[in-house]
């Protein structure tokens, strides 16, 4: 027996949008814009007002974007305007010690000649990424951005999802996605659990300016309170991101710049010469918090709605960025089939796709960080170990290198560089 015709008020149905997407930080408009190049219309709604979304200034915020992340940002026509103020990341060298010690002789070291594709990836600052991005979603013909709006109700139905604002507007679309950061309210609104816990460390973020170049260089120091990472960027500065227990994170964050840097200096040597702090300091708390699934009835996750993991492999918005590719993949590859994108079947393909991936990374971030956060004698002595082994087989280099690029697993069209 034939499947009886879809009720007419679905297959008529008129919607704001294919595509909702709450959140307008950075995984948001790269949705968009990959969604709306595929075809799709789409609402973006954003809490934060515009006006504070441009900061034209430097204030220290930066991020680590993989190769493949940068093949992103280049098939949806980003990359030309970010890549002469982006910083190639060349080498990567990876130390153990204690602050003021100096580093172990055991190390990993990374160099991106050792693969065929180029610098493993990029450090781009915040005041020219999310500039970028905004521009060219506000500009996008199929991209309606609404700023300063929250949604306070979301409701999914057979063949559509609707939100209520805060002022009251209702808007309605196939799909609705959770950009939302790990407190994600579309999740919540889902029903959608999470699991996860506190690492009772804290993050200090910042940027330094120092004598001599960094010949484009990230270190990644692991000490016993916490990793310290100096990522380089243009010119002769540097992005630190300076994981510490909570209790020593916060006195340190309290302290006037001179003491700051007092305190940052036997813990990032003398190898650059001297620094001097340069933009806006900030501290946030570290925790993994995974979604305990990535969809609910025409509802998806995408970024840090669906996971949060330690900084630790500089990961983050990279894992973003492949939810992102992979998403933008298989909704528009439905909708050419002519299938409902918002139905169970094509949500669960994004589901299966970045399921493994991100808790394998949330895993192994969590693991890293317990291994090399402490003082443990015999723990010391088995990653020393461990990393010298590293360190000497080509082989097993090149497979990190290759992980670090992004290069690695089952990749979607736009992280090779693909258009849809």
């Amino acid at each position: 027996m034939d499947n009886p015709p879809a009720p007419a008020i679905f297959r008529h149905m008129a919607f704001d949008s294919d595509i909702l997407i709450v959140g307008g930080g950075l995984n948001g408009p790269t949705l968009a814009l990959a969604l709306a190049q595929a075809g799709h219309s789409v609402t973006m709604i954003d809490a934060v007002p515009l006006g504070s979304r441009k900061s034209p200034g430097f204030d220290g915020r930066c991020y680590a974007m993989a190769l493949t992340s940068t093949r992103l940002l280049e098939a949806v026509g980003i990359w030309e305007t970010l890549e002469p103020d982006a910083q190639p990341m060349l080498d990567i060298k990876v130390t153990d010690g204690r602050a003021g010690e100096g580093p172990s002789p055991f190390f990993m070291h990374f160099d991106h000649a050792e693969i065929e594709e180029g610098p493993m990836g990029y450090m781009v600052e915040d005041r020219h990424l999310r500039p970028a991005l905004l521009s060219a979603s506000d500009a996008h013909e199929n991209i309606q951005t609404l700023h300063g709006e929250t949604v306070v109700s979301q409701s999914a139905e057979a063949g559509s999802v609707s939100v209520t604002l805060a002022s009251g507007r209702v808007l309605t679309g196939r799909l609705l996605v959770g950009c939302d950061g790990r407190g994600s309210g579309t999740a919540m609104r889902a029903g959608i659990k999470r699991t996860g816990w506190d690492y009772g460390q804290t993050a200090l973020v910042c940027a330094v300016e120092h004598a001599l170049p960094h010949h484009g260089v990230a270190h990644q120091f692991f000490m016993p309170p916490g990793p310290l990472a100096i990522l380089p960027l243009t010119g002769n500065r540097s992005s630190i991101v300076w994981s510490e227990t909570a209790e020593n994170a916060a006195l340190i964050n309290e302290m006037p710049d001179e003491a700051y840097i007092d305190v940052l200096k036997p813990r990032f040597g003398s190898f650059l010469g001297d620094i001097t702090r340069v933009g806006t300091r900030y501290t946030y708390p570290l925790s993994l918090s995974l979604a305990n699934t990535l969809v609910a009835p025409r509802v998806v996750l995408v970024g840090d709605a669906a996971h949060g993991v330690h900084p630790i492999a500089g990961q983050g918005l990279n894992a973003g960025v492949r939810d992102i590719a992979a998403l933008a993949e298989v909704v528009t590859d439905a909708k050419r089939r002519g299938e409902d994108i918002g139905a169970e079947g094509v949500l669960s393909r994004y589901q299966e796709w970045r399921r493994f991936d991100n808790t394998t990374l949330a895993l192994a971030t969590d693991t890293f960080n317990r291994l090399f956060s402490n003082d443990n004698p015999v723990l010391r002595a088995v990653r020393d170990i461990g990393m010298g082994i590293v360190g000497n087989m080509p082989a097993l280099r090149r497979s990190f290198i290759r992980e670090a690029a992004g290069l690695t697993g089952d990749l979607p069209k736009l992280l090779k560089g693909q258009r849809l």
